[in-house]
């Protein structure tokens, strides 16, 4: 029996030093959370990037594995964040018909939105004594991953607490929106996905989609432009201060 146990600790040792392990922790995981998400018939609250992510974290201390070496193993999925985000333009131009007529209003809704939402996190921070890492990190916290990775990699954020803090931000963006939108009273699917584009990016971009396409596409030209915004923006604002 002790040899037995010894073997697979050692089988143990060498599988989770392999670079891909990462990796297929990652999409099993997230296949375990989708069935999941799927047989409690979408509720938003078991939404798979948030379930899946606590079982990640669960694992990893309970494994006494590294967030180093996990990221470092899940290199691929954060190369096809980029190109995932760029295919969010054929949506984008199904409903462009529908975006034509609000372009405007989006715009300046994005403009605002995108100072303010930032402003309000990064000063709650600072009156609770933050650090000045904990600051940087939600500066991009209104952007999807891959913009904030690049903006992080400017203003001097550290990568891992930027990628938290935008995960963290999507995933309670797409949990409240159901209530935000009934306290609300909105129920224009243009403006739902403004909403979810905005405050949620690419986690409520994904929630949009599932409600039906026209939220999935404004939610989408909103985070484009959100992520866009903040990235022009951004970097000559932090010198300012």
């Amino acid at each position: 029996m002790a040899e037995v146990l010894d073997e697979l600790m050692r089988l143990w040792h060498n599988l989770h030093h392999k670079p891909l392990f990462g990796l297929l922790l990652t999409l099993c995981i997230y296949q375990l959370a989708l069935m999941l998400y799927e047989y409690c018939n979408r509720r938003v609250i078991l939404h798979p990037v948030a379930t899946g992510s606590i079982a990640i974290a669960l694992l990893l201390n309970a494994l006494d594995i590294r967030y180093r070496d996990y990221l470092q193993s899940n290199q691929l999925l954060y190369f096809l964040l980029g190109p995932a985000t760029v295919a969010l333009a054929v949506p984008l131009h199904q409903q462009f018909h529908h975006i034509r007529k609000l372009l405007l209003p989006v715009l300046v809704t994005v403009v605002i939105g995108g100072v303010f939402a930032p402003a309000v996190a990064v000063g709650i921070a600072y009156l609770l004594g933050g650090s000045d890492a904990i600051l940087l990190a939600l500066t991009p916290k209104s952007v999807t991953t891959p913009i904030a990775l690049g903006v992080a990699d400017i203003i001097g954020a550290l990568p891992g607490l930027t990628t938290g803090v935008v995960v963290f931000t999507g995933v309670v963006g797409a949990l409240l929106s159901p209530a935000v939108f009934y306290l609300l009273n909105l129920h224009d699917p243009r403006l739902q996905g403004v909403v979810l584009g905005l405050n949620a990016h690419g986690v409520g971009t994904a929630r949009g989609f599932e409600i039906n396409p026209t939220v999935g596409a404004f939610a989408s030209l909103t985070m484009g432009l959100t992520g866009a915004f903040t990235a022009l923006t951004l970097p000559y604002a932090l010198k300012l201060f």
